[in-house]
């Protein structure tokens, strides 16, 4: 069964040049994303330096030590991506599956984490459009940082589902032992979810830390 999914597509020349298309065409994508995720950062920085006061009121009211509990989960979870790679590497197929369970659930925690923010956001009428209100001076400064806010941690946590997602049918494939002559998949899998954690190292400061 194994073999079946390492046959040689038949516009390559050779399993090395399929290899190497499938990684440029893994970090192109990749590309595509940092140009999608740049443009937000981008939009943030001009607004926060028009706005100073106002994004650093707004983000006085974001819980910093969940977003740091965030963070190391993130990081966490980007060492066993790493050792899952490394697993598959070694064809050991149960320790390829024990790293990927690890790395699932560490998304999970995040994911549960994040929403309960949301949900405390929510109880302290700071989501726009839906039940906004806010006290004293600068408000339509401070919606439009909590706009950006949910809007790039929003995107954040899709890209977190959608890997999680892909992951799920990732460790079903392990366990048949597909991966055990292409190691390919579970490659591309590790330069995705390391992609969403370095977004993620880029968010926490930008939103969590301004002004403190």
């Amino acid at each position: 069964m194994a073999e079946a999914h390492t046959a040689l597509g038949h516009h390559f020349e050779d399993l090395a040049q399929q290899r190497e298309a499938n990684t440029l065409g893994m970090w192109a994508f990749l590309a595509t994303e940092v140009l999608f995720f740049g443009g937000l950062f981008a939009a943030y920085l001009v607004y926060r330096s028009a706005y100073p006061t106002a994004f650093a009121q707004g983000s006085e009211h974001l819980n910093m030590a969940l977003g740091a509990i965030n963070t190391g989960v993130l990081l966490t979870s980007s060492l066993t991506v790493a050792l899952s790679v490394h697993a598959a590497e070694l064809r050991a197929r149960y320790r390829l599956l024990l790293f990927m369970l690890l790395t699932f659930v560490l998304g999970v925690i995040f994911l549960s984490i994040k929403g309960f923010e949301y949900y405390q956001e929510y109880t302290e009428n700071l989501i726009p459009t839906i039940n906004f209100a806010w006290e004293g001076e600068n408000a339509a400064q401070a919606m439009l940082f909590f706009v950006l806010y949910f809007f790039m941690t929003g995107l954040h946590a899709l890209h977190m589902i959608i890997g999680l997602s892909v992951l799920l049918i990732m460790m079903v494939c392990a366990w048949r032992g597909w991966y055990e002559a292409d190691t390919m998949p579970v490659e591309r899998f590790g330069l995705y979810w390391h992609f969403v954690d370095i977004v993620w190292v880029f968010l926490f400061p930008l939103l969590y830390l301004v002004g403190r």
